[in-house]
Order: structure tokens, then C-alpha cells, then sequence
């Protein structure tokens, strides 16, 4: 009798050990489109944020009544961060580009004092601009707005397609993973019908019943959700070696968002998936257990 129940504790061990490595695994791939997903909106807000808007400013414009335009700037809902480049400076930067200096031979400066604007990463898009422009040309100061239009459609377009892509498949990732987590809980339920049964029989509660087997499964989850998030911890360590400028993308917020996500799904499935499955044994007869 002693044999059959060591043999029948340590197979409930082996069954618990092989739904928290199964939940785990799902859960490292459910996590890694969270991380995904979250990471490719701080990439599209970096690179919008990144895009550059050029205001070419007046020729007799002074330096002062630029830093006045500038400050002026700052103050708007829509500018990320603004550069003031004035005659000099953008006269030193060509020369070092090309070798020689133009004022040389032309006799004086021909480059102009502009504003370069990082738009924030809302704005950037082709309709906003279009205001935007309009609204940065009504000052007489400024003879000009220049900005990559082509590229910033193309970057809006590819970003748009990243995302609905990534969304999909979360959507379509977190369905399978309900499915593969509910049959793994199911199978180890379904090991253990006779002993539900036998609790039916001698008058216990079907709260009582429940509870020993609820928490047994999310004592699991918690434990697959650990090991989930330490293999994407790992992971994340990685990449920060491989390539610190990541971090720009992979913020902290990110990690504590896929980490929440991880550990709140993996508890929350398994805790769902185990009381489904012992409410459909409580609801079975005697003779339906040997049928399934």
C-alpha cells in the first residue's frame, strides 16, 4: 500500500513538472510578442521622433530674434526637441564637409540660419505636418519648411504593417496558448478523476474538492511564470550586450509590462483551466470516468 502511494505521488510530481515546463514554454513565446509588441511602438515613436523638420529662417534675421523663435517653439504641444543652427555654424559644418571654405570665393556667407524641429512622435505623419507647415509659415521670419516627406510615409507605412502583423499574431499566440495550456491541465486532471469522484462520494463540498487542486495549479503557474520571465530576463541581457543602444528601444517600462503580462497570464490560465476541468469531472457520473 505504501509502494502505490509513493508511486502515485511521485507520478503527480512528474505531472506537475511536466505542465510547468509545458506553461512555461508557452509562456516564453507569449511573452516574447508581448516584448515585441511593446518594443516595435517604442521603435516607430524613436524613429517619427528622429524624422527632422528643417525652417529655413530670413537672411537678415538676427541671432537673438532667432533664439526668441526658438524659444517660442518650444512651447508648442507638437515639438519633441528643436536645434538652432545659425549662419556660422552651418558655414563651419560645410566647410568641414567639403574641404574648402565657400566664403572665400563668394566673398561672403551664403548659407542661412535655420531650425531644425523633432516633431513628437503623434505628429509626425502626413496630415499633421501639412497644419504644421502651414501654421510655422505664417511667421514672416521663416522662408521656408523643408522635411523628408517620402521617407516619412514610408517609414508611417512599413510601422503600420509591423504592427497589425505583431498584433495578429499575439491575438492568434494567446489562443494557442490557452488551448495548449487548458489540454496539459486537462491531461492531469483527467489522472486524477477517480480521486475527485471519491471525494464526491464520501460528501465533500465541491469548493472543498476545488480548492486543493486551484491551488495546486497556480502554485505551478506562479513557478512556470518565474522561470518564463527569467528566460526572458536572460534574453533581454543578451541583446544589452550584444548591443547597449538597444535600451533606447527596450525601455524599462517594456520589461516591467512583459514581465506583469507573463506572470498574470500564467496564473490566471492555469487557475482558469483547473477549475473548468474539475467542475467537468464534479459534473460527471460514475460511469462516464471510464468512458473518457
Amino acid at each position: 500500500m505504501g509502494k502505490k502511494q509513493k508511486k502515485t505521488r511521485v507520478r503527480h510530481g512528474l505531472q506537475g513538472v511536466t505542465l510547468c515546463i509545458s506553461t512555461a514554454l508557452v509562456l516564453i513565446l507569449l511573452g516574447m510578442v508581448v516584448f515585441s509588441v511593446l518594443s516595435a511602438r517604442n521603435l516607430s515613436a524613436y524613429v517619427k521622433e528622429n524624422l527632422t523638420v528643417t525652417m529655413m529662417l530670413g537672411e537678415d534675421i538676427t541671432d537673438t530674434e532667432a533664439r526668441q523663435l526658438c524659444a517660442g517653439l518650444r512651447k508648442q504641444a507638437y515639438i519633441s526637441h528643436i536645434t538652432y543652427i545659425s549662419k556660422e555654424q552651418a558655414l563651419k559644418e560645410q566647410t568641414e564637409a567639403m574641404g574648402t571654405d565657400p566664403s572665400e570665393f563668394l566673398g561672403m556667407n551664403p548659407f542661412v540660419a535655420s531650425i531644425e524641429l523633432q516633431l513628437k512622435a503623434q505628429y509626425a505623419n502626413t496630415d499633421s505636418l501639412k497644419w504644421i507647415s502651414k501654421e510655422l509659415k505664417g511667421d514672416k521670419r521663416v522662408t521656408d519648411i523643408a522635411y523628408p516627406q517620402d521617407l516619412m510615409d514610408s517609414v508611417n507605412r512599413n510601422l503600420n504593417k509591423i504592427n497589425l502583423v505583431l498584433l495578429v499574431l499575439a491575438v492568434l499566440l494567446t489562443c494557442v496558448s490557452f488551448s495548449l495550456i487548458n489540454n496539459t491541465v486537462k491531461l492531469g486532471m483527467y489522472a486524477r478523476r477517480f480521486t475527485i469522484h471519491t471525494m464526491k462520494l464520501v460528501g465533500a463540498s465541491w469548493g472543498f474538492i476545488r480548492g486543493p487542486f486551484l491551488r495546486r495549479s497556480v502554485g505551478i503557474g506562479v513557478l512556470a511564470a518565474l522561470i518564463a520571465d527569467g528566460v526572458l530576463a536572460g534574453g533581454v541581457y543578451a541583446l544589452y550586450s550584444y548591443e547597449p543602444g538597444v535600451m533606447t528601444v527596450v525601455t524599462w517600462q517594456v520589461m516591467a509590462v512583459t514581465g506583469g503580462s507573463v506572470f498574470l497570464f500564467g496564473v490566471l490560465i492555469t487557475l482558469l483551466c483547473a477549475y473548468f476541468s474539475v467542475n467537468r469531472f464534479l459534473r460527471m457520473k460514475a460511469g462516464d470516468l471510464y468512458k473518457i
